[in-house]
């Protein structure tokens, strides 16, 4: 059976968490949200032996996103992802590069763009799609249920939520990605955020001073 392996690099002064996902056996892999520092990913895949396949976005913020392009063009792989509502924003990264001081930056356009129900497969090992607004119109999570484990990018962190103060972010629309779809996952399923430390569904639903308003009842 697949064995699901991740590791985590954290790129741009931003300190976002790319991850590297892959089946263990075959090594075949995902690159999960290249904000740049492309050279330190490309030594992750070395130093680790993979065999990277695709390239996955969970939303079009530059600290995701600001290195696909050249990330793909180097590896000869697709980019999949996010979900379309996040156009605006993958065809603005160069423009959000300069708009935070940050260099290298590049538009890009998907190979597919993703929607709630989709699955995604690395070496094997499935991956369901989550359409999961409010911090981006766009955002999607990747949630691999045998292992437990969920992908969020910047929906859901250790103690915090994602920001609604960029354009067409939604402190409601976020709330209630949350709760019907990340809550339903089940307390005991982990979570590799965008930033900072990795988590479980459970202790933030606990402890998230964040997710504690109305939030009591809620299964």
């Amino acid at each position: 059976m697949p064995e699901l392996k991740a590791a985590i690099i954290p790129v741009t002064p931003f300190e976002q968490n790319c991850s590297l996902i892959w089946d263990d056996e075959s090594k075949r892999a995902a690159v999960v949200d290249p904000g740049g520092d492309i050279e330190r990913i490309e030594d992750a895949i070395k130093e680790l032996g993979l065999k990277v396949e695709q390239i996955f976005l969970t939303h079009g913020h530059i600290d995701h996103a600001g290195g696909a392009a050249a990330l793909k063009e180097k590896l000869g792989v697709d980019v999949i992802g996010p979900h379309e509502e996040d156009r605006f924003l993958l065809e603005g990264l160069a423009e959000q590069g300069r708009m935070y001081g940050l260099t290298g930056a590049r538009d890009v356009t998907p190979d597919r763009w993703l929607k709630e129900g989709d699955q995604l497969d690395v070496g094997g090992i499935l991956f369901d799609v989550l359409h999961c607004p409010g911090h981006t119109p766009g955002h999607i999570v990747l949630v691999q249920k045998d292992a437990k484990i969920a992908i969020v990018g910047d929906v859901l962190f250790r103690g915090s939520i994602g920001r609604t103060d960029f354009p067409r972010g939604d402190h409601a629309t976020l709330i209630r990605s949350i709760k019907e779809k990340l809550f339903k996952l089940g307390d005991d399923f982990a979570f590799i955020s965008g930033h900072g430390p990795a988590s479980t569904i459970g202790h933030e639903r606990e402890t998230n001073p964040f997710l504690a308003e109305g939030m009591a009842g809620f299964q």
